[in-house]
């Protein structure tokens, strides 16, 4: 049914994906106008990223199953104005055939982050050239959760075969164009050291571009469409430039001594000479000039308005193209030390023809720039302000090319904006960077200072806000259905559940639960039959940020990773093709995609960084709104993740990111505040990492004090998968069971317990056993599923048919069976590893049978697996494990109704490394 589906929806949500991923890339280097290709010209192509073309990144942000996928070389070829050297494509054809793509075994996230390159030889480069002018070098990396990149060759770095391709080809070609087909920037150095290195004209990052990548790069290529992305990080020549690269990859905790200071805003303040690619860089084949037209403040004080309105031309005389408005402020240093750059506003142009212009406009609340003191050192402490000074403007193209304005706001003195209180502060000390005296390049001196530390009794914080308990009333006889619609109220509902039933709803079931679209990450809500008989419907969480995941092997569109989307540096377009992705979790039955993910890129190496958007918290923010609303558009919602400071992978459930309140509240929860506020968000995840010894999920100032308190919340917050939690008020140990301590922190839901595991608390969490010990009260187990409730009220499952999800499968026999050896269905049915993926089970007489399995799985318990079961050829189940350590467990399956006769069983494992050994179907009394 999925499948007939999307073979027949309309090509708009690919078209818009083709569209966002051309915005998307990023063109460095077009030394002589090697790009655009022209007429008459052939191509040769190296590297074998031009066939295995990544598409995204591996783990749950990238495992979307597509009916099609355009790799490179098809983009290419389908393109008609570009000409290829078909012998080279052979070679390499034949090559990558012999040499298949290297999956890991195909495991959870277990793919390589390089793939071995064919090895050139001169002869190779010599024939090449021969028909050829021009050589385009494809370099490949990928990445995913549960490890992160390496500051070594074939993840950070090159290979030695990957150098020695590229020196074989800069030998032989004077025009050498690189396309970095990676999920994150990567060194390059070799730009400068490698021998011939004047051969590379051109260099452009294609990312991973989604489903639709192959034809996005031949459009931009091709000069079809004019490159418009800009970098959003910084490219410094060393990976130990970074300000966090001292502060990285630990196991234990992580100190952001960088503060404010990140990507950027580090480099434009301290060390502007360790730059390669500055933030915000990025060229067209044509030339645009930007003038400041007119500056208008509208308002005054702290609720003023700034509007820049600039006007772009196209200057060049072939090519159309969109520009990028980037406005940079630079700050009076005050008290409190600030960037030298910050970005506080941007857009982008429609497409502009030769000698078109566009006056765009640009506006920034002054309230926007604030400062926030976490030391009282302006006297204002736990306060967002304006320090005295005149607050100077830049616009232009990049961090570095923008151009300083006659327009100037005046502080004349301290202006507070928002007066908030302490909350998430750091326990542990340490000193964090600030600028000391101005250089006469324009930096600064790189001076330290020490960190302000909690202050606060969280337990008094906690206590004093309890919320009151709603006095159990039994049955009325009202449904979720009533308060929807107005004829009950929200308490009055909840009044009617029992504790066991709070503490259900407070627990989502998965992955691939039955109650659900197969294959998808979780069902919470109505998942047994006491809430379901209160009107409560199962709704589904489905695997994002770049497509639909499904592990049942159903297909959706995979659209580009957050990192190019984020380039395109296009709020509407965004918006739109989160829109469409929108409709496709409607009509795939899901009410909510985890993600946009929103991390800040805080280190070169996180292995995530490919479904994050930038080092900006700005540019994080408007690309997620824009997300995040269109899914809400679509009627849906986004989840937000990883809330927050979720910065790296290693060690990343038990690793303590300690951080300033300061660098929180404008770099790292910015973000999430803009999608609050800005973006409609209504879901919400907690990462796996404590943040200054609270665990996330767990962490009372970040999902009350902070989320619902400050900026007016009224969402759902849920667990990453199989989160820890520990004590919101001492701390301490933190464990898997400890639900009653994120309950207490309005972390509402568990994700998640196993599938049926919800009513009968399968995973033996705390949460009746502190309610019954007075750990935690009734009104906070209410409060809890009052949120969930209130989700779901709005959710697309309330407009779906309100049926009981344990909906039996019927099948009847085989009318054929022939001359078949079959299996008594009592005596179960072996498979012998992946050797035998089909069986035929004798059933003697009709009834209602359970099915089990027993499975293994080499990896550990934070990978996923599953495989679908057919009986005579209809998918009738998914099974689904998490990795077992090699371990033999028993998973169970459905019920299924078979008529006497004989059954032909086929298995089919979505991911390679999946053992299925037995399956058995037991007689339901």
């Amino acid at each position: 049914m999925y499948q007939e589906k999307n073979q027949l929806k309309p090509s708009i949500l690919s078209s818009v994906s083709r569209q966002a991923a051309s915005e998307g890339i990023v063109l460095l280097e077009n030394q002589g106008n090697v790009l655009p290709f022209k007429d008459g010209e052939c191509i040769s192509l190296f590297g074998r990223c031009q066939i295995d073309t990544y598409r995204s990144g591996t783990g749950s942000g990238g495992a979307v199953n597509v009916l099609y996928a355009v790799n490179a070389l098809e983009g290419l070829r389908a393109n008609p104005s570009i000409t290829l050297n078909e012998e080279l494509v052979s070679v390499y054809e034949q090559w990558v055939g012999d040499n298949p793509f290297d999956n890991g075994g195909g495991g959870w996230a277990a793919e390589p982050w390089f793939q071995k390159e064919m090895p050139i030889t001169q002869t190779l480069a010599e024939q090449a050239k021969t028909v050829s002018n021009k050589a385009v070098v494809f370099i490949g990396r990928t990445a995913g959760e549960e490890q992160d990149n390496r500051e070594e060759a074939g993840s950070y770095y090159l290979t030695e075969d990957e150098l020695d391709m590229l020196k074989k080809v800069t030998a032989q070609f004077d025009d050498v164009i690189m396309v970095l087909n990676v999920s994150n920037i990567i060194d390059m150095s070799w730009l400068s050291t490698i021998e011939n290195a004047q051969s590379i004209k051109g260099v452009l990052y294609n990312w991973a571009a989604g489903m639709e990548g192959g034809h996005a790069l031949a459009d931009v290529l091709s000069g079809d469409v004019s490159p418009s992305g800009k970098l959003t990080d910084t490219i410094a020549h060393r990976l130990e430039d970074y300000p966090s690269a001292a502060n990285f990859g630990r196991s234990d905790y992580n100190l952001y001594a960088e503060d404010i200071y990140l990507g950027y805003r580090y480099f434009e303040t301290f060390k502007p000479e360790t730059v390669l690619y500055e933030f915000g860089a990025g060229r067209s084949y044509t030339t645009f000039n930007q003038t400041l037209s007119s500056y208008l403040i509208e308002g005054e004080g702290a609720e003023a308005i700034l509007h820049f309105d600039v006007e772009v031309k196209n200057v060049g005389e072939q090519f159309s193209g969109k520009e990028v408005v980037q406005i940079y402020l630079e700050a009076p240093q005050g008290e409190l030390g600030k960037p030298s750059r910050v970005l506080i506003g941007f857009t982008k142009t429609e497409l502009l023809a030769c000698g078109e212009s566009e006056t765009v406009r640009v506006s920034v609340p002054v309230r926007s720039f604030a400062s926030y003191d976490d030391s009282g050192v302006t006297g204002e402490r736990n306060c967002y302000v304006l320090e005295a000074g005149c607050y100077q403007f830049y616009f232009g193209g990049s961090v570095r090319s923008s151009k300083c304005m006659s327009a100037t706001f005046d502080v004349k003195e301290l202006m507070v904006t928002e007066r908030l209180k302490e909350a998430l502060a750091p326990v542990k000390a340490f000193d964090r960077m600030k600028p000391g005296a101005k250089k006469q390049d324009g930096s600064y001196e790189l001076t330290y200072e020490p960190v302000p530390l909690r202050t606060v009794s969280m337990q008094d914080r906690i206590e004093s806000a309890l919320p009151a308990s709603i006095e159990l009333s039994g049955d009325k006889g009202i449904k979720l259905i009533d308060v929807k619609q107005g004829r009950a109220g929200l308490e009055e509902f909840v009044a009617q559940m029992t504790p066991e039933q709070l503490a259900t709803m407070t627990r989502g079931e998965g992955m691939c639960s039955p109650k659900v679209t197969p294959g998808v990450a979780a069902a919470f809500g109505g998942v047994s039959l006491d809430l379901f008989e209160l009107g409560i419907p199962v709704a589904a969480a489905a695997d994002g940020p770049s497509g639909i995941r499904m592990d049942s092997g159903h297909t959706a569109t995979q659209v580009p990773i957050g990192t190019l989307l984020a380039s395109t540096w296009n709020r509407e377009l965004n918006e739109q093709l989160f829109y469409l992705v929108g409709q496709e979790l409607v009509e795939h039955k899901i009410d909510t995609l985890l993600g946009p993910g929103m991390n800040i890129h805080r280190h070169p190496l996180n292995g995530r960084n490919f479904e994050y958007f930038s080092e900006d918290s700005l540019i994080t923010g408007v690309i997620a709104s824009a997300q995040t609303l269109g899914l809400s558009k679509a009627g849906v919602s986004g989840t937000i993740k990883h809330f927050v400071a979720n910065d790296q992978e290693t060690d990343r459930k038990d690793v303590d990111s300690v951080v300033s309140e300061r660098a929180l509240r404008e770099i790292h929860l910015r973000p999430f505040e803009m999608a609050v506020k800005e973006g409609n968000a209504s879901t919400i995840m907690t990462a796996y990492n404590p943040v200054n010894g609270h665990w996330t999920a767990s962490n009372y100032d970040l999902n009350t004090t902070i989320l619902r308190d400050e900026w007016g919340y009224r969402g759902i917050v849920m667990s990453d998968w199989w989160a820890k939690m520990n004590d919101p008020i001492t701390a301490g140990k933190e464990d898997v069971s400890f639900t009653s301590f994120m309950i207490r922190s309005q972390n509402d839901l568990y994700m998640v317990v196993e599938n049926d595991g919800a009513e009968c608390n399968a995973s033996s969490d705390d949460t009746i056993d502190a309610l019954n010990s007075g750990r935690l009260t009734l009104g906070e187990l209410q409060r809890s599923a009052m949120n969930i409730c209130r989700f779901i009220m709005n959710a697309p499952a309330m407009d779906r048919p309100l049926e009981f999800y344990h909906n039996v499968k019927h099948f009847e026999p085989l009318q054929e069976a022939g001359e078949r050896v079959s299996t008594p269905v009592e005596q179960g049915v072996t498979f012998k590893a992946e050797a035998i993926k089909t069986a035929v089970i004798d059933v003697s007489k009709d009834g209602l049978y359970q099915c089990d399995a027993l499975m293994r799985y080499e990896l550990n318990s934070m990978a996923q697996s599953s495989c679908n079961l057919s009986i005579n050829g209809v998918v009738a189940m998914t099974l689904p494990v998490n990795g077992t350590d090699g371990k033999l467990v028993s998973v169970k399956g459905q019920e299924v109704k078979l008529s006497k006769g004989l059954y032909e069983l086929s298995v089919e494992s979505v991911k390679p490394g999946l053992e299925l050994e037995q399956l058995t179907f037991t007689a339901v009394q």
